[in-house]
């Protein structure tokens, strides 16, 4: 984890993510944003257009009091329930946030000049829009520089984490993602030399190595062993991706002991591999 205190979980919302009709591209980017930090992702959450579900989701993570992003749903169509059910999971009333206003008249201001056509801030359809500002109170704005339309930010209620609510559109979503980031977490960055150390093994089977595993555990604190076994990898054929992860300080020794522990078992090794952060 980046911190004993602080861990970031990211809920994704959206029917069109659970029937297939697109592609989840949010999960591998925010583990990217977070590794080039120096931290690390915790959980993910893949939640329907579901009020019910997404009240829940949302409920856990300001209970948490994690620092959690929530991609999808704050829109102002029938189908987008988010800001609705933050609003429900906190307790609090919704409200048009005035810097949220300003930013969505603005916005429409500049499509009414590149279309050629006056502003009407009365007409019905630029009325409705102002819904996209309307937040539970309290909530701090995330600028989004595609498009002006801004998401927001809730303090759980401990106040020790935030839920940081997005949109659903990588483009947008993604640089709001690091101006968060960078903007409210950057003390966090780099705190720890995480560091991964593993071995490629050869014909083993993980429950014969399960003991070895749970004694470098119960030996080596706050290192955590890992087992990805492959059985139609290209280049090694049937193995495992044997390792330890941690603290950089405290893998090389936790390594060191698992290899010697391979050893004594006659494991037939290949090669091995480092990943730091």
């Amino acid at each position: 984890m980046p911190d004993t205190q602080t861990a970031f979980g990211l809920i994704i919302i959206g029917d069109e993510i659970l029937s297939g009709k697109r592609a989840d591209k949010h999960l591998p980017k925010v583990i990217e944003l977070l590794s080039a930090r120096g931290l690390q992702l915790a959980y993910a959450d893949y939640v329907g257009d579901d009020p019910q579900r997404i009240t829940a989701a949302l409920q856990r993570a300001f209970v948490s009091g994690e620092v959690v992003f929530s991609c999808g749903g704050i829109g102002a169509t029938p189908d987008d329930h988010t800001r609705q059910c933050a609003a429900r999971a906190l307790g609090l009333p919704l409200a048009l946030h005035p810097q949220a206003e300003a930013l969505i008249r603005e916005r429409m201001q500049d499509v009414a000049r590149e279309q050629g056509l006056p502003y009407e801030p009365d007409r019905a359809d630029n009325v409705h829009r102002l819904n996209m500002g309307v937040f539970p109170v309290g909530a701090r704005i995330i600028p989004n520089p595609y498009n002006k339309i801004p998401g927001f930010s809730c303090l759980s209620p401990g106040g020790q984490g935030s839920v940081h609510f997005l949109p659903g559109f990588p483009v947008m979503a993604w640089p709001m993602i690091e101006w968060v980031l960078d903007t409210h977490y950057a003390h966090l960055f780099h705190r720890r030399a995480w560091c991964e150390q593993s071995v490629i093994v050869y014909g083993a089977m993980e429950a014969a190595l399960t003991p070895l595993m749970e004694a470098i555990e119960a030996r080596h604190a706050g290192v955590k062993v890992f087992s990805l076994p492959s059985v139609d990898h290209p280049e090694h054929g049937r193995h495992i991706e044997l390792g330890v992860k941690g603290e950089g300080r405290q893998v090389p020794v936790a390594y060191a002991d698992l290899l010697a522990g391979l050893l004594e078992r006659g494991a037939r090794l290949g090669p091995e591999l480092v990943r730091n952060s």
